[in-house]
């Protein structure tokens, strides 16, 4: 069969759902409002901000949200309210994305890089274990790709070093560990609402936390070190402005409403992509060396009860020609992606003082695992034969390693 790259019919010519989806109704009706009513900042005295942060707190087990611009933000804000900086270091996964490091070097601490669980490709404890230090305060679990992170034995190494857990819920909306929503796990959680996340207003962050003091803290580092309840002028802390808007706000709250349709819809997805890579799926269509039989979908961490499907993510058992794959797959219209390169080889954290710890588990899956993205992932289920089908055409034509 010739490969679309070679002149051959791709196996899909629709285009996938597109990412944002339209606007419903909700989301226009709340949105006109908000412009209409002139209050867009958070400060003019509108509610949305305010009934956005409440709501993903309760949805987050907590009682506690602070909205901001962006999680990059959000990372440092809840770092620096939990009394996080200069002479610090944090602890953070080798998966990743490079915001999770940046966020530690704004607040003036130092990221530290350890090595994720071979197989869930989330921070492994054991990692963190031989990372801690004397200077070591808190710990940044990653629920990648929209999995939570098995974060009992994290959080019981933190009590134990009297560590404080961060996490970085960018990818998380609706995951829940053990039946608890991700968020309220740790001491803070930060999600966000950049344009390729679960709920998007473009851009745009939120912190939620169960401790009222840290609450306040938090508060005030994102609303230039005021008080709660203070003088508008009276600024006790040092703090910024990162507040969110009411505009993105308005285009936030209703998403809340459809998220778990969406959830369900991306699922059903994944586990029908699961099922066509599966034994029964190989041996339909030649057995392994039609190809797809040295591929398999990562695997969920130990805890998950509900995975929000953010990415789906494939680990390739035999090595290939990962410049050739993405170029052949793209011209069969079934995109795949690299996903992060190792956060230990970014020459730029480094010289801004990372320390990173060995990570051979991060390594290989920048060697073996791809993405199928969260757009692709809301198409109908039985589209998944387009991504099984498409890999094993283009695994049974891969050149040798170098020649293509």
């Amino acid at each position: 069969m010739t490969l679309a790259l070679h002149g051959g019919t791709p196996v899909r010519s629709a285009p996938w759902p597109a990412w944002p989806p339209p606007l419903d109704p909700a989301q226009r009706a709340l949105v006109t409002e908000v412009l209409e009513s002139g209050q867009w900042g958070a400060t003019q005295g509108g509610s949305t901000v305010t009934d956005l942060t409440a709501a993903f707190a309760h949805r987050s087990g907590v009682p506690y949200g602070v909205a901001v611009g962006n999680a990059t933000l959000g990372l440092f804000a809840a770092l620096r309210g939990l009394g996080v900086g200069r002479g610090d270091e944090v602890i953070v996964p080798a998966c990743t994305f490079v915001a999770s490091a940046t966020a530690v070097l704004l607040a003036g601490a130092t990221p530290v890089i350890a090595d994720v669980n071979p197989v869930d490709l989330h921070l492994s404890p054991e990692a963190v274990e031989a990372a801690v230090t004397d200077t070591t305060a808190a710990i940044m679990p990653v629920h990648l790709a929209g999995s939570p992170a098995d974060m009992d034995p994290l959080n019981a190494l933190a009590a134990r070093h009297g560590l404080v857990v961060v996490e970085d819920t960018a990818q998380a909306h609706g995951a829940t560990y053990k039946d608890r929503p991700v968020g309220g796990l740790g001491d803070a959680g930060v999600y966000s609402f950049q344009a390729t996340k679960a709920m998007t207003a473009g851009e745009g962050g939120l912190i939620v936390c169960r401790d009222e003091a840290a609450y306040e803290a938090i508060w005030s580092v994102c609303n230039l070190g005021r008080r709660l309840g203070g003088q508008w002028y009276g600024h006790p802390s040092v703090g910024w402005n990162l507040r969110l808007t009411e505009i993105q706000a308005a285009l936030l709250l209703p998403w809340l409403d459809r998220l778990d349709t969406e959830i369900a819809r991306r699922e059903a997805f994944c586990a029908a992509a699961e099922h066509e890579l599966g034994t029964e799926w190989c041996v339909a269509h030649g057995g392994e060396s039609a190809g797809v039989g040295s591929v398999s979908v990562v695997p969920r961490p130990p805890g998950t009860t509900r995975d929000s499907r953010h990415l789906l993510m494939l680990r390739f058992h035999e090595p290939v020609d990962r410049e050739f794959l993405f170029a052949a797959m793209a011209a069969e219209g079934v995109p795949l992606e690299g996903g992060y390169p190792p956060l230990g080889t970014m020459a730029a954290l480094v010289r801004e003082g990372a320390r990173v710890e060995p990570c051979p588990a991060a390594e290989a899956a920048a060697r073996e695992v791809v993405w199928v993205r969260q757009s692709m992932l809301m198409d109908d289920p039985r589209h998944a034969a387009h991504l099984a089908e498409a890999l094993a055409k283009v695994l049974a034509a891969m050149p040798p390693r170098g020649q293509v």
